[in-house]
């Protein structure tokens, strides 16, 4: 693995972790004190521009930290490491966390609130391409 991959690899994990624990954070606001007044739906409306904007800043923050170079490759590679831990904490937390079976999350996507969380998640993974993609048009 050469060091353009070893970057992306290490800042697409470091980008997952930080974008999930301030979504953990915000997750637990959003059920124990948001949704029951707004609802499921206007409870994600209100949530998803604040960890998108988290998540745009902790990512260039790792690009810059691990000089991940603005190549497609290497910011296709970063992005789609962080989402797939995104995704895979996330049925992983939904299975032991909350009991929820696979099939169940699967549908919950479906829903309008699951359907904005699932599009600011891709959103999520293809910041570092977006990034790099800003950075050659300066």
């Amino acid at each position: 693995m050469g060091a353009a991959q070893m970057s992306a690899l290490k800042a697409g994990l470091v980008y997952f972790l930080s974008v999930f624990a301030v979504g953990f954070m915000l997750g637990t606001i959003r059920v124990l004190l948001i949704e029951p007044h707004l609802g499921a739906l206007g409870a994600v409306l209100l949530e998803t521009p604040f960890i998108l904007a988290a998540s745009w800043l902790f990512c260039r923050c790792w690009i810059g930290r691990f000089n991940v170079p603005s190549a497609l490759v290497s910011r296709l590679g970063m992005g789609a490491i962080a989402f797939a831990l995104l995704i895979a904490a996330e049925i992983l937390l939904g299975l032991y966390g909350f009991g929820r079976s696979l099939a169940d999350q699967i549908a919950a996507w479906r829903s309008p609130p699951g359907a904005l969380g699932l599009a600011g998640q891709i959103l999520f993974g293809l910041f570092p391409l977006v990034q790099g993609l800003t950075e050659k048009i300066r």
